[in-house]
């Protein structure tokens, strides 16, 4: 029954020479890879009004430094994509920053890479979640869902992580509809409403002072300190950027030159429709509220109060919010599988499921952004403050390292690239300073702590297998030691399935061989002697006295002194066990067997073999 709900879930199992079948083209690669980045344009210029358009400050002071900001993280990205797409060529083989830092900068470097990454891909779901189900509730005639975000949020990460266990290609080919959908959307909210707009078919969006956050709309002062608080909420469009580079190897061939091209398609996408959405938003006036959304107010406005293109406009905004979550999934399981492979985490996340994907990763994700979705209730703008840091972390040290790679490899026009590369791992640390410091006190502090515990949790694991791996070298003068055998089987009472036992442990040839039963009092204790004699067997019989009726610790014990007898002794015990027919019979027996094999499983010099005898 299990199996069929898996084949039905996630799909039929894929050969391992399927693999070069499942990579994926320019067009799929961009919603699968993009989707992240591109989304950050339906919530990025909000989280730049939080900030600027609060607090001391006001509405208008707040628009007017919109497009400023906006140019300045179009910059930014211009510098991040150049230094990104000389990493593709550079690095084929994917990991991006953390492979990058690896090869470059050294041990700890790449692991905080990694584990910058790690946190990121986490926020990432966590923020495109709330992100989605903001939209959702935006929408009028769902806002009585706004107390349940948590809910569905939780529910939109189910269906996505059940949709990556059937592998990338094939929820890459349903993904794209809804990115796609939104990129031409989005374009048209733009393009239609500057048009309308400078021309004036509509006006501004109505104020509201009951639902707006701030306290003031005109007036109040605006510091530097808020002007870089809000250029580092809208950073945020950046996160998703290093996803292309991450992923390389999931591209079809040639790679290389399928994801540089797809990188710069991505760039041209964020960079035009996020300074179209800012300049919009200049131009119209929408406020900053937990009500509805910036870009809710502005499709009304636009398209008109349940009009079909703004129905479309939200769920296509929830849509591509909630399959932004795709690009964690997407990079998540593979950068944590290098890292595992490594010997830096769990070496379960290097093993493929069987539709190609590291499922193993798929979980781990799912798990760690739904617990995120409940400790912050699902608020988007709580989640904001924690997901910049680990962004621009990554980006600070990919690009030193490309620095370090031009300068050992001085590939023809080195120079020029170690350049470029200089000023953008410049540019993102200042941006990394700005970002830790003006939301140190809103969340930031959060990432500046857990990325040092993540590093430490890799340096304990990583010293775990190096430590395995140096016990279980051989050099050349090793030689097995001669051993003992003795053979201890498990009696309770004398049953078919004893006698099979019994007979498998002779086959054995032991050094020793004897049967040991566990008895509570003197009746139980005849019992066992009667069916001994009984059945006329010839091992010796051991009974163990137990006046508290316990199995396991007195077992043990016997062990220990019949071990202690002989040097270079290795016990077999061999367990005896019937197997019932069908699943739910095995409820109304006594599953004492289990225990005892895990505490056996720990023992030294002690083999566990489980004998079973299946009921007809």
């Amino acid at each position: 029954m299990f199996s069929v709900l898996k084949r039905l879930v996630v799909g039929r199992p894929l050969a391992t020479t399927e693999q070069e079948h499942q990579r994926i083209s320019k067009k799929i690669a961009l919603a699968v890879f993009s989707s992240d980045a591109i989304s950050s344009t339906a919530y990025a210029t909000e989280e730049i009004l939080f900030v600027v358009a609060l607090g001391a400050s006001s509405l208008a002071l707040g628009l007017d430094v919109l497009i400023p900001i906006a140019i300045a993280v179009a910059i930014l990205l211009a510098i991040v994509v150049t230094s990104y797409r000389q990493t593709i060529f550079a690095y084929p083989s994917g990991g991006g920053s953390y492979v990058v830092s690896r090869e470059n900068l050294g041990e700890t470097p790449s692991l905080v890479a990694g584990a910058s990454l790690l946190v990121d891909y986490i926020l990432t779901v966590a923020v495109s979640i709330s992100a989605g189900v903001a939209a959702i509730v935006s929408i009028p005639a769902l806002r009585g869902l706004a107390t349940h975000r948590v809910e569905l949020g939780l529910v939109l990460i189910l269906i996505i992580s059940l949709a990556n266990l059937r592998g990338l290609k094939e929820s890459g080919s349903v993904f794209s509809v809804p990115t796609y959908t939104y990129i031409v959307m989005l374009t048209l909210l733009v393009g239609w409403g500057l048009y309308a707009s400078f021309t004036g078919r509509i006006g501004t969006v109505p104020f509201d002072k009951e639902a707006f956050d701030g306290t003031r709309e005109f007036g109040g002062t605006l510091g530097l300190f808020l002007i870089l608080k809000g250029f580092s909420s809208g950073a945020v469009a950046l996160t998703g950027v290093e996803a292309i580079s991450n992923g390389v190897p999931a591209f079809k061939r040639p790679e290389s030159k399928n994801a540089a091209t797809t990188l710069v398609w991505m760039a041209f996408i964020l960079g035009g429709l996020f300074f179209g959405v800012s300049l919009l938003a200049h131009r119209l006036q929408p406020f900053p509220s937990h009500e509805q959304t910036v870009f809710s107010q502005m499709g009304l406005l636009v398209f008109g109060e349940g009009s079909v293109l703004y129905i479309i406009l939200q769920f296509a905004t929830a849509a591509i919010l909630v399959l932004a979550a795709n690009t964690a999934y997407a990079d998540f399981p593979r950068i944590s599988s290098i890292i595992a492979a490594d010997g830096f985490l769990p070496k379960q996340l290097t093993n493929r499921g069987d539709r190609l994907v590291f499922s193993n990763g798929v979980v781990v994700l799912a798990l760690s952004a739904g617990a995120l979705i409940v400790v912050f209730g699902g608020v988007t703008n709580a989640l904001i403050p924690l997901y910049a840091v680990g962004v621009f972390t990554s980006f600070t040290l990919s690009q030193s390292g490309m620095v370090v790679h031009h300068l050992k490899e001085r590939e023809p026009g080195w120079r020029r690239n170690a350049a470029l590369n200089g000023v953008g791992a410049t540019t993102t640390f200042i941006v990394l300073m700005i970002v830790a410091v003006t939301k140190f006190s809103s969340g930031a502090w959060v990432p500046v702590i857990v990325i040092p515990i993540i590093l430490l949790v890799f340096k304990v694991i990583h010293r775990h297998y190096e430590r395995v791996r140096t016990n279980l070298a051989v050099t050349p003068e090793y030689r097995a030691r001669p051993m003992n055998h003795t053979v201890v089987v498990l009696v309770g009472t004398v049953h078919r399935g004893v006698l099979d036992a019994l007979a498998y442990a002779r086959s054995l040839n032991p050094h020793r061989l004897l049967a040991v039963s566990v008895v509570s009092d003197d009746e139980e204790q005849a019992k066992v002697e009667a069916a001994w004699r009984e059945f006329g067997l010839e091992e010796p019989l051991e009974l163990v006295y137990s006046p508290y009726r316990e199995l396991t610790r007195p077992l043990l014990t016997f062990i220990d002194e019949l071990d202690a007898q002989r040097d270079n002794d290795i016990v077999t015990v061999v367990i005896p066990e019937f197997i019932v027919e069908s699943w739910w019979a095995h409820v109304l027996h006594n599953q004492s067997a289990l225990l005892l094999k895990a505490r056996l499983l720990f023992r030294k010099g002690t083999v566990v073999t489980s004998l079973p005898y299946h009921l007809d």
